[in-house]
């Protein structure tokens, strides 16, 4: 209760104190340093000034002054006086005037003409103005005329602590990662003030904290705010609102204050690993599940937010790690189960996976916390589905001779149902891959066997689909290929490779190649081919030609001698055998014709034909197709000018002779006998067209002429 006496005396005496200390020396202090007006004609004044400060004056003057002072924001009953103005000159007879003039002169001071006090009439805010800058003179009451120059003198607003401090760039909002350390920065506030900071404590501030407390402390003067309390955690609370207080005087009792809001965030870490909602999960999928198909989802929650919070998973453990596979979902950060392939319920009823859930991004700073992961169990139970049948095998290769008999089996496909039911199946043959219907299968055990006779040399391969559907449930279908290779038997005789006709020359030698001919055969032996050849048994002693085997397997086919003539024999049959190596061997006759030619010097072949002897020497069989077409084309111009000429003598006009018809002309007069000439004209009867000189022409179409009614 005494301190509190004390204080609001001294609020209450202050501004009296500032006020008699102010004004009261401003009357009677120095002339240099105060802002007292001296009388300049007084030997106390005179007495004070020293001899230095008389040299320094270059004229007398009245008065010197330097400064006045007023406080700010006093009001009181009556104007406060600043000062007094006061010369030498005034002798108390009143016939001194002074004069006030420049900033507030007549408004706000009022400076009595007789006396010279000062007044301030209005009250002032140092905020607003400072100091005033006024002119001083004293002047004849009677005449107006100046008794001294003009003086300038200063009235400066003294402060008073009337201006709160403010935050200018409140509210503030911050962050702060979450288990900082005690101390760690977290942001900086400022206030100003608009008192005078060079007199007195008015603008000294002291920061403090009214709220938000104990997590965050404040420095007093530079305002930093910084972390009080160690291992805040932002799951257990992320955001705090902060007051700070700035408070002038230099935070003493009766000085002003001012407050913000700071909000402080705390920022996310990697401080807490993922947790499964549960131990245990179970799943359930049907056996015929597509591959990549999801069969579930497991979850491992992280109360992190952000990257911290994303996890990877995987399989670590259990009987199907090759079986099933686990992904995360980018977006809800759950464990996706998929099958990887395929499942069996016949085989494996279930499988136990052992699924871990670890963080992606680890804060090396927490690692010491714990593993950043956890794990859980997950039974999948695999449920029956109706599957369709199962092959033995995926494809099957099947070989057939090509003289097997109809009816005979060639092979046989094998299926079951993998269901726990086992339905019989039944087999067919998909006749679009068989359009000849060269095979059949039993329907129940799926021999399959010869419905038509085979030809390798037609066919050698034969792809059919054989079908197996369940008996109690026919949409349950599976089909598998079947390739049928036809295997080869000599069935088939060896033959020229294509039809020879050879030519041996009149002037050839003995033992001269007169061909060289080759076999085929459509069969194909595992070992190759090998042709035997011969001559007929009635030829073998051919006195004309003899054969030779080759060892590529062709033949040869020699003259015996020379000499053979057109004229006495012009061709030649020469049968060979041909035979192959098969088993049983199949063989055939082939006939060769051999041309006795006229040749020329160096064996080239000039004319086969024995008309050939007859034909003048030294003309050739091309010179003669010359000269005949030379003689066809002169009797082609033969007929066609033959042609022209009769066309161009024929008469274009229709002579008399040429007019057979007979014209009658009926009339009744009498005539003069054969004498009477000229009664008609003859000549007008025979051409009765030609009256008016018209004659019909056979180049020109006439005009029709129709005649009058």
């Amino acid at each position: 209760m005494p301190e509190r006496l004390t204080e609001m005396l001294m609020d209450t005496w202050t501004p009296l104190i500032i006020l008699w200390i102010t004004v009261l020396p401003s009357i009677y202090m120095a002339p240099m340093n105060q802002s007292q007006v001296l009388p300049s004609g007084s030997s106390t004044g005179l007495k004070k000034l020293t001899e230095e400060q008389r040299v320094l004056n270059r004229s007398k003057r009245g008065w010197v002054w330097n400064q006045m002072f007023v406080l700010e924001e006093f009001s009181g009953p009556e104007p406060i006086l600043v000062g007094r103005l006061h010369t030498d000159l005034d002798p108390g007879s009143s016939k001194i005037k002074y004069i006030l003039s420049g900033d507030g002169a007549g408004t706000i001071f009022v400076i009595n003409d007789k006396t010279g006090d000062i007044h301030a009439m209005k009250r002032l805010d140092r905020e607003e103005k400072a100091e005033y800058t006024l002119t001083a003179q004293a002047v004849d009451r009677d005449t107006n005329k100046p008794l001294e120059p003009p003086s300038e003198f200063i009235i400066k607003v003294q402060d008073i602590n009337d201006n709160a401090p403010e935050f200018v760039d409140g509210p503030y909002h911050a962050t702060v990662p979450e288990m900082s350390v005690v101390g760690t920065f977290v942001t900086k506030v400022t206030a100003t003030d608009a008192d005078d900071p060079v007199y007195g404590n008015s603008a000294k501030l002291v920061y403090s904290i009214l709220e938000g407390q104990p997590y965050f402390s404040i420095e007093p003067h530079t305002a930093i705010i910084k972390t009080a309390l160690p291992n805040m955690d932002r799951e257990a609370k992320e955001e705090y609102f902060v007051v700070i207080q700035a408070k002038d005087m230099g935070g003493h009792m009766g000085g002003l204050s001012g407050t913000t809001t700071v909000t402080i965030t705390l920022t996310d870490v990697n401080d807490n690993p993922p947790k499964f909602a549960q131990s245990l999960y179970h799943f359930s999928v049907m056996e015929d599940v597509a591959l990549g198909e999801p069969i579930g989802r497991v979850k491992a929650n992280d109360l992190d937010i952000g990257e911290n919070a994303k996890s990877s998973y995987d399989i670590i453990e259990g009987d199907g790690m090759d079986i099933f596979e686990i992904t995360t979902d980018a977006q809800t950060q759950d464990g996706i189960i998929r099958v990887r392939k395929p499942l069996d319920f016949e085989t494996k009823k279930s499988y136990t996976l052992k699924v871990e859930a670890a963080n992606i991004h680890i804060d090396p700073r927490f690692i010491s916390g714990g593993p950043f992961k956890d794990t859980a169990t997950v039974k999948i139970v695999v449920e029956d589905a109706d599957e369709p049948p199962v092959f033995s095998s995926p494809t099957y290769l099947l070989e057939v001779h090509e003289n097997a008999a109809i009816n005979s089996v060639i092979g046989q496909v094998t299926a079951h149902d993998p269901d726990v039911s086992s339905s019989p199946i039944r087999f067919s043959i998909d006749r679009h891959t068989d359009l000849e219907r060269q095979f059949n299968i039993n329907a129940e055990d799926g021999k399959i066997t010869l419905a038509t006779p085979l030809d390798r040399e037609t066919n050698t391969w034969h792809n059919i689909t054989i079908v197996a559907t369940e008996t109690r449930n026919h949409s349950q279908v599976s089909r598998v290929p079947v390739a049928i290779k036809v295997l080869d038997v000599n069935d088939n005789a060896p033959e020229f490779a294509s039809e020879h006709e050879a030519f041996l020359c009149e002037n050839g030698k003995p033992g001269q190649v007169i061909q060289i001919v080759s076999a085929i055969d459509k069969d194909d032996p595992k070992n190759g081919h090998y042709f035997l050849y011969s001559l007929l048994p009635e030829m073998v002693n051919n006195p004309n030609f003899t054969i030779k085997k080759n060892e590529d397997n062709t033949l040869s086919i020699l003259a015996k001698h020379s000499g053979f003539s057109r004229q006495k024999q012009e061709v030649y049959l020469l049968p060979i055998i041909i035979s192959d190596s098969g088993n049983p061997p199949m063989s055939s006759t082939s006939t060769l014709t051999i041309r006795v030619c006229g040749c020329s010097s160096d064996g080239i072949v000039q004319s086969c034909n024995v008309e050939a002897y007859v034909l003048p020497i030294g003309l050739s069989m091309g010179a003669l197709i010359a000269i005949l077409a030379c003689i066809i084309l002169l009797l082609v111009i033969v007929v066609l000018f033959v042609t022209l000429r009769r066309h161009k003598n024929e008469p274009l006009i229709i002579k008399d002779d040429e007019d057979v018809r007979e014209n009658i002309i009926r009339y009744d007069d009498e005539g003069g006998g054969e004498e009477d000439t000229e009664a008609f004209d003859i000549a007008t009867l025979q051409n009765p067209d030609g009256i008016n000189g018209f004659l019909p022409r056979k180049d020109i179409k006439p005009d029709l002429q129709f005649m009058p009614r």
